[in-house]
């Protein structure tokens, strides 16, 4: 990724990051609304992108016309405490008058191959999403997106057997298709992130820097520089 194309934006505290996170995806939703009738989100999982999903409950908007994707989840049993879907569901989504059929959970249940053909049947019939959120590893993986690894960009979801992490099976959009979106914005928190935000900005080739967007990308940074 051309740095260039990459928007830092720093903040003094989590709470004001969270507060700028919510406000950019009503701006992009009410935007996407107007112009085209729905809005298309990707969702990240963990705790920044949680304390943003609680924020989004009390927002005044259209729900019947947003409709919900996720990054990436684990292969774990549906409703699983440590699935990403789970998390959104009792930060936000639960909440909400949203149809249940506006939520494209990834059926990670079934296990990293039949979940993602079944998550790239889905995903076929999408066009260009309008705001992919995505988080950031101390390791710099992004998604189930980990160093080392390679990836089939031809496809849009990907079957992941050997995550470094636990659960070691998830499935994860591909690079390629997180990138088919019209804005893209990571939220990043935690010193602990300090040296994978290094390798970003020193242009190493990082599992975030093969995530792009043509209107640039942008990130919240709070307690890194």
């Amino acid at each position: 990724m051309n740095l260039k194309q990459i928007k830092w934006h720093s903040f003094e505290s989590q709470v004001s990051l969270d507060q700028a996170a919510m406000e950019r995806v009503v701006a992009l939703a009410e935007s996407s609304i107007k112009t085209r009738g729905q809005f298309h989100l990707v969702l990240a999982g963990g705790s920044t992108p949680k304390n943003v999903y609680t924020l989004l409950k009390n927002v005044k908007t259209d729900w019947h016309k947003w409709q919900v994707y996720f990054g990436d989840e684990r292969c774990l049993d549906s409703g699983h405490q440590d699935r990403n879907s789970t998390m959104a569901f009792e930060a936000w989504l639960n909440h909400i008058d949203i149809p249940v059929q506006n939520i494209h959970a990834i059926p990670a249940e079934l296990g990293p191959v039949e979940g993602a053909y079944l998550y790239n049947q889905t995903l076929s019939q999408v066009g260009d999403f309008d705001l992919v959120l995505l988080g950031l590893g101390e390791d710099a993986h992004t998604a189930s997106l980990f160093p080392g690894r390679s990836w089939d960009n031809n496809l849009d979801a990907l079957a992941i057997f050997d995550a470094p992490k636990p659960p070691p099976l998830r499935i994860s959009m591909s690079p390629a298709r997180l990138s088919r979106s019209k804005s893209v914005l990571f939220l990043v928190s935690g010193k602990e992130k300090q040296t994978a935000i290094n390798q970003w900005k020193a242009g190493d080739l990082i599992p975030a820097s093969t995530v792009t967007c043509n209107n640039g990308v942008d990130v919240f940074c709070f307690n890194v520089s």
